[in-house]
């Protein structure tokens, strides 16, 4: 070991006794919440909802169905009902599933949502804030208005001064 670099005794270590640097360590960004100072009041903008890729939304939903349709042609196989009854069966639940769907009772979504579920989350956290909108007579498009008009309010009480001598 020389110039205090490395293992103190490189025996039985299975290497050189060299340490190195983790050159792969990710470094604090430059500015917002993951930089070393929070950010200013100037650098702060009203937080966004993030919306959700409805494709997405789509697509699992479909899943889901066509998931339940092959578990049920499945089942039906293995009774060894005839092709044309199991076709039959499988059109009708998919018929079923499909309406129940777009009719917005869905499939229990909201609930039970795994964290890879984003965009699942993201509209049920939409529908949440929204139901909780309603419930406090919040009007749409009105976040942190209250504040400017407080502030105003709080302005316009206070007399003006300019600077100037009377």
């Amino acid at each position: 070991m020389s110039s205090n670099v490395g293992l103190s005794t490189p025996r039985g270590s299975g290497t050189s006794g060299y340490v190195q640097r983790n050159l792969s360590a990710l470094k604090p960004r430059d500015t917002g919440f993951g930089a070393p100072y929070p950010p200013t009041d100037r650098d702060r903008a009203l937080p966004r909802q993030r919306q959700p890729d409805k494709e997405i939304l789509d697509h699992d939903r479909k899943r889901e169905i066509e998931v339940k349709v092959f578990d049920l042609r499945d089942k039906l196989e293995d009774e060894e009902v005839e092709e044309d009854e199991i076709e039959r069966q499988c059109d009708e639940l998919r018929e079923k599933l499909t309406k129940e769907a777009e009719s917005g009772k869905g499939l229990g979504r909201g609930k039970n949502l795994k964290m890879h579920q984003v965009h699942e989350l993201a509209e049920a956290k939409i529908q949440e804030s929204e139901k909780l909108r309603k419930a406090l007579g919040i009007k749409e498009g009105r976040e942190g208005m209250a504040w400017e008009e407080k502030r105003e309010q709080r302005e316009g009480a206070q007399p003006k001064t300019d600077g100037s001598r009377s």
